[in-house]
């Protein structure tokens, strides 16, 4: 009787499964061995909002991509090159905006301002608060803060809307894209205002600013300033000649030191109000420059040739600041109640100025002693 034996299964022959360690697995980071986890160490304790909204957004082959740039520029470098600054870091993600600006605080930031500033025209009109201007007033308003008007919408277009994306960090462009909207939005209010006292004044001429700006001899070499500005082609450079150099020396100068300083001598409480927003948020543009460029200069490895760097950029900007605010003395005159003189307002300027550069870590520029 034949076998009836079973025959022995057959074998398959299956790959064998080798479990390997990923390189982003095998890593060890802040809070890997946590149940919540970054890929960065927060500033405190716990990340806020705006570190994980902001801290590593951007990509940066020295962090994550080990492959390098996926993308890039045809006739330049791919993603975000550091080499688009003169300036250097060991570690330009270090640096966090101490204001924290993210998108959902520049929409709420921004909106109170707006309603601050609507409120404040239209109880102006509402109340008459232009009945009590005189003629010499109505033409320092209509011809000076109007000519400011250019600058800051120069500065918001051309300046840090040109270098919103330049940086090699999300962080730093966040703030810089801040800053765009800032200076666009004062540069709003203040055609705005222009509009409502061309509006509210029979005598009130809105159109003095354009002839003013193009043409004026006090007003050119602010002008000249922030055009020359606009041609810088370095970043760091663009941001340290705006709002550390051309701000204090200029800016300031005539926002605070002067229209808030006379304005409600001449009867006018509505302009402060206006000026007030402006120089607000330059408070707290200057905060995140200030940040940034304390962090280039107190750089371990780097530290001594930014500080060098910074000195070749005074150098380069203080002397034609100066002479911008020095042209600007004349309209010092202008108002009918005088209650600063250009000494003090200058003086006042100069001291601020110097402040800021022992706070970031630089020597005060020869030009300033003198």
């Amino acid at each position: 009787m034949a076998s009836s034996a079973t025959p022995a299964p057959k074998v398959r022959s299956f790959p064998k499964v080798e479990f390997t360690d990923s390189e982003a697995g095998a890593l060890d980071f802040p809070s890997s061995k946590s149940r919540t986890y970054n890929y960065f160490k927060p500033a405190k304790l716990r990340a806020t909002v705006y570190e994980d909204v902001t801290v590593d957004v951007q990509p940066d082959p020295e962090r994550h991509l080990s492959q390098g740039w996926i993308y890039g520029f045809g006739d330049g470098p791919g993603g975000y090159p550091q080499e688009w600054t003169a300036a250097k870091s060991s570690n330009w993600h270090a640096f966090l905006d101490p204001n924290e600006e993210w998108e959902q605080t520049i929409y709420r930031n921004n909106s109170a301002v707006v309603r601050q500033v609507a409120l404040c025209l239209e109880n102006a009109k509402r109340a008459g608060g232009y009945g009590n201007w005189n003629t010499a007033w109505q033409k320092f308003i209509s011809r000076n803060l109007g000519a400011w008007m250019h600058a800051e919408n120069g500065m918001a277009l051309h300046v840090f809307t040109s270098i919103q994306r330049s940086g090699p960090t999300n962080m730093i462009n966040t703030a810089v894209a801040v800053n765009a909207a800032h200076k666009m939005r004062f540069a709003q209010d203040l055609a705005l205002f222009n509009l409502d006292l061309s509006d509210s004044l029979e005598s009130f001429d809105g159109s003095a600013h354009k002839e003013v700006w193009a043409s004026a001899e006090e007003w050119q070499p602010t002008r000249k300033v922030v055009e020359e500005l606009t041609a810088v082609g370095d970043w760091a450079e663009l941001l340290f000649g705006t709002n550390v150099v051309f701000e204090q020396l200029v800016g300031q100068l005539f926002r605070s030191e002067l229209v808030m300083q006379i304005s409600a001598k001449n009867g006018d409480y509505i302009t402060p109000t206006i000026v007030g927003t402006g120089e607000h948020d330059y408070s707290r543009d200057l905060g995140y420059t200030r940040a940034l460029f304390q962090l280039l200069t107190r750089d371990e490895k780097f530290g001594a040739s930014n500080k060098e760097l910074f000195g070749q950029w005074l150098a380069k900007w203080v002397p034609p600041c100066l002479e911008a605010a020095h042209a600007l003395q004349p309209i010092w005159s202008q108002p009918a109640e005088k209650t600063v003189t250009f000494a003090d307002s200058l003086a006042a300027t100069t001291e601020k100025f110097t402040q800021l550069l022992d706070e970031i870590g630089l020597d005060v520029p020869k030009e300033l002693t003198k």
